[in-house]
């Protein structure tokens, strides 16, 4: 098998200071989990210089194994009941003035997590009352019962990852489907909550389908998008099709414009939650 060469706009070197040292720190003492660290995020030396981080709930085992994802595949331990304690107290010590949540998914538990998810959301907005958060959830199979947990808790963005386009979804994600993550986006905008998704490319997709896309998501109206190169995370995960320039990922964020999404963040080493503080206001 043939392995692309990362081309120069895509090398980073991971940098830290005295802020990172104490993220890291907080991080390690209270047994967090980031998706910063688990993803191999490539902003994750800006985002914690800056002492911002994705916290990932729920444990590090996912039960599902997607292709492009590098996070533990496996039988997860039950979750931590003094988890929402703990995240709430982190984000404290960190004084962060925004906390963006994310999970692996649980089909072991009944309710895939939307209880813990709920009970985190408000042990964070207990300990920070003046604090916005965007959660980063999975599709609860497109129960929207279980979603209806997390809106009750009215964090101020819910997002949902459609990852990739409608021919390439059944290929490198396990379970999911296209339609059902619409669904999801869609119940998430009728109650009037921020609705968010984000995309990868580089992994075999044409442009048709990527302005397909974004047409779909905005249909069930979604308002923001964030685009980001493909990398694979280990030699285990799908190979990287193509690796898009940096011009073609600002083409992009303009069309993103013109189809009236109020965010699109779209370069080749954005994330979902790259600038997520701004998508608030």
């Amino acid at each position: 098998m043939t392995y692309l060469r990362k081309p120069d706009w895509l090398k980073t070197k991971l940098q830290s200071n005295a802020q990172f040292v104490r993220v890291h720190k907080i991080v390690k003492d209270h047994g967090l989990h980031t998706i910063c660290s688990s993803g191999r995020c490539p902003n994750m030396s800006e985002c914690w210089n800056k002492g911002t981080a994705t916290f990932m709930i729920l444990g590090e085992i996912c039960t599902r194994s997607c292709k492009f994802c590098n996070t533990i595949t496996g039988r997860p331990l039950p979750p931590d009941p003094d988890e929402p304690r703990k995240l709430a107290e982190s984000i404290y010590l960190m004084k962060l003035q925004h906390a963006v949540i994310t999970s692996v998914d649980r089909d072991d538990l009944e309710d895939g997590g939307a209880a813990h998810w709920a009970e985190t959301i408000k042990a964070i907005k207990l300990k920070n009352p003046t604090i916005t958060i965007e959660v980063l959830i999975p599709d609860f199979n497109g129960k929207t019962d279980l979603i209806d947990l997390i809106i009750a808790e009215k964090p101020d963005i819910i997002s949902h990852n459609l990852e990739t386009v409608r021919r390439l979804t059944s290929s490198i994600r396990t379970k999911a489907k296209y339609d059902t993550s619409l669904k999801v986006l869609g119940y998430i905008a009728s109650h009037q909550i921020v609705s968010k998704t984000g995309i990868m490319l580089g992994l075999g997709e044409t442009e048709d389908e990527v302005l397909a896309l974004m047409d779909d998501a905005r249909s069930v109206g979604c308002t923001i998008l964030t685009i980001g190169q493909y990398m694979q995370p280990s030699r285990q995960n799908i190979p990287v099709s193509e690796y898009i320039t940096p011009e073609k990922f600002e083409e992009y964020k303009q069309i993103g414009l013109q189809k009236c999404f109020k965010f699109v963040e779209s370069a080749p080493l954005v994330r979902s939650s790259y600038c997520a503080e701004k998508h608030v206001h």
